[in-house]
């Protein structure tokens, strides 16, 4: 399965890896993850994660920000 402009799920996951850094990125990575590679809706990811769906889409929103970067 390919995700995230036709890259493969293992080249996501690296992406993720390398890019999202800071405070919280150990949970901003597996949160990317599952919106990404498993494609998890936001309100599903705001129930796991234990926040409302506006953080969890804005945590999305950043993380692509820095994932779309050089």
């Amino acid at each position: 399965m390919e995700a995230f402009g036709g890259l493969t799920n293992s080249a996501v996951r690296l992406l993720i890896a390398e890019k999202i850094r800071g405070p919280h990125g150990e949970r901003n990575r597996h949160l990317m993850e599952r919106r990404l590679i498993d494609g998890i809706t936001y309100e599903k990811l705001a129930e796991e994660f234990d926040m409302s769906v506006r953080q969890t889409k804005d945590i999305c929103r950043r993380c692509l920000d820095c994932l779309k970067t050089e």
